[in-house]
């Protein structure tokens, strides 16, 4: 299968995604936040997960600016070890590097994805999946990590109120314990939503003293990565990565990030 870019049947069948709740499993439901779980093969690493969040005091497009802001990302992502764009592809999609602290000790882990956007009336969405670029090749020093599908839905419900919608289909490479999954739904994921819901109040007084017109995923002609040819990329295959075996890493208890 080669690259392709996202057309409007892909983001109409990831909003499907996001709506239908049947064949998942409830495993977190506190505070305005649902987190739900899909094993797709039992002693596998791969999993889906989707957290829904209601958010009373954020409008919808402010968050989407939110999720888009590599710069403001570096104030909110706690997690976050580097992320930067490589080059564009379209108006509505680029290429990107993100890499992550994960639960220690495990190693931590990184990504390549193309990233593609859409707003579609009330509802804006955001999805990206992992692909191969020659000049980010996987490091010595992290576990290359696979995104099958991921994804956020931005929901208005009117001027200052939105429902987030995160989905995930993520291959963390390797086999990990049991803990690890279960702190990603039941701790990990509501954290980081949490964290994007503070983050997206603060926002707009943090935009006005940061390039506050500087919005290339609302204004294509501000953007100024280089062009990458859909040749260049290819789709990143679990099975050409190393084998990783974590399956016997003890959970070190951590401390929590203040939010």
């Amino acid at each position: 299968m080669s690259v392709a870019i996202p057309d409007d049947a892909a983001f109409a069948k990831f909003k499907a995604e996001c709506l239908c709740d049947d064949g998942w499993s409830l495993t977190y439901n506190r505070g305005g936040i649902t987190v739900r779980t899909q094993v797709l093969e039992e002693g596998k690493s791969v999993h889906r997960i989707k957290c829904r969040m209601v958010c009373e005091d954020v409008s919808a497009e402010t968050m989407y600016d939110v999720l888009h802001d590599t710069e403001y990302r570096w104030r909110w992502d706690s997690n976050v070890i580097d992320t930067f764009d490589i080059g564009k592809l379209t108006v509505n999609a680029d290429v990107g590097y993100y890499s992550w602290k994960c639960p220690r000790p495990l190693r931590y882990r990184d990504v390549v994805t193309l990233r593609s956007w859409l707003p579609m009336g009330n509802d804006y969405i955001i999805m990206n999946y992992s692909v191969k670029h020659s000049k980010y090749p996987p490091r010595k020093d992290m576990v290359r990590a696979i995104s099958i599908q991921t994804g956020y839905m931005i929901q208005s419900q009117g001027p200052n109120r939105c429902i987030l919608v995160y989905l995930a289909q993520v291959d963390p490479r390797g086999s990990l314990p049991k803990w690890v999954v279960n702190k990603s739904s039941q701790l990990v994921a509501p954290r980081v939503l949490k964290k994007i819901h503070k983050a997206s109040l603060k926002y707009s007084d943090w935009k006005k003293k940061h390039n506050p017109n500087f919005k290339p995923w609302l204004f294509p002609e501000q953007n100024t990565l280089p062009s990458i040819p859909l040749s260049e990329l290819s789709i990143q295959r679990a099975e050409s990565l190393e084998k990783i075996d974590e399956s016997d890493v003890i959970e070190q208890l951590e401390k929590e990030d203040s939010d």
